[in-house]
């Protein structure tokens, strides 16, 4: 039997329960990662206009969305603060009353369960709004580490469970790994932001957690979107210097990216389905031209389906309750 009519594709997709029988891709609420972000000050819940659904919070007002995340099965969670004081050095990034540093105090309080995992990157405590230290308009790499390290085992000490670099300096991994072995915590997992893209794709969240540069831009230090061979590289020191688990950022526009480390690397891979992505969405589907659950469970979909084992994705809620 070589083809038509002895070979009928269509009898595997006749109903809905043999369409699942012999599906070959699943999402579960395990594989999530929900972002929230984080506000100096009490009793802060406010809408992100760009991001609709999403909001952000003061580490006092985070119970009940910790309990809802909770109730939904989403065990992991990560953390973006945005502090009300800015310096060139990002010192409230690796202060011990940080805006971080207090959410994972307060979260571990409501949900000492949940997985904590928090962003390790200086662009939204610093007042030029750029990913490491400054000298005129260029972005040092090396004096960036040695405060990325401080941040990290910040984290680390108030109670984080894991931490994630994603300021694209080189060594960063190795240095953040140091730092917490020489501190007792070598127990600790790094997932590193390994292939991040310059991308355009970043908007809304700039305008979430308040960390546009306030000059030039971060192409210095991000990955060239054009490139693809190169993020292997990324992804392979990455490995070398400690990392645990490597992550592609953003996922849809970078689907070959997920696909090509899957099929090169047997670490734990996550996909970062970022803001733009989310809002472009959200705004399609508001204005009645896509459905909704549809269009959202088919993207998560194609992520996982690219090799993902965890995406980071505003949508976790949302899918959470779709797939149970």
């Amino acid at each position: 039997m070589t083809g038509f009519p002895q070979i009928r594709m269509r009898r595997l997709r006749g109903s809905q329960a043999i369409r699942e029988m012999v599906r070959e891709t699943h999402i579960n609420v395990g594989d999530f990662i929900y972002p929230l972000f984080i506000v100096e000050g009490r009793k802060i819940k406010e809408k992100i206009s760009s991001m609709p659904g999403i909001n952000r919070f003061s580490p006092d007002m985070l119970a009940p969305e910790v309990k809802e995340i909770a109730s939904l099965g989403i065990t992991a969670v990560l953390l973006f603060g945005i502090p009300q004081h800015k310096d060139p050095s990002g010192s409230q990034a690796y202060a011990a009353r940080g805006v971080v540093q207090q959410a994972i105090r307060a979260i571990k309080k409501v949900a000492p369960e949940m997985l904590v995992v928090t962003d390790v990157c200086l662009c939204e405590y610093t007042s030029h709004g750029h990913c490491g230290v400054i000298s005129g308009d260029c972005i040092l790499n090396d004096q960036t580490l040695p405060l990325l390290a401080k941040m990290a085992l910040s984290h680390v000490e108030a109670g984080a469970d894991m931490v994630a670099p994603s300021d694209m300096m080189d060594g960063r991994v190795r240095a953040i790994r140091e730092a917490l072995d020489g501190k007792g915590f070598s127990h600790i997992p790094i997932m590193a932001y390994s292939a991040k893209y310059a991308s355009g794709f970043y908007g809304p969240f700039r305008e979430a957690a308040d960390s546009a540069p306030k000059f030039g831009d971060r192409r210095s230090y991000q990955m060239d979107p054009p490139n693809a061979r190169e993020a292997m590289r990324e992804i392979e020191l990455d490995i070398d210097e400690g990392a645990d688990i490597i992550m592609v950022k953003p996922a849809l526009p970078y689907l070959d990216v997920i696909r090509m480390a899957r099929d090169r690397f047997s670490l734990p891979l996550a996909a970062y389905n970022v803001s733009g992505e989310y809002s472009m969405i959200k705004a399609a589907c508001q204005n009645g031209w896509l459905d909704e659950k549809r269009v959202t469970l088919e993207a998560l979909t194609s992520i996982k389906r690219a090799g993902a084992d965890i995406i980071i994705t505003y949508f976790a809620k949302e899918a959470a309750r779709w797939i149970k």
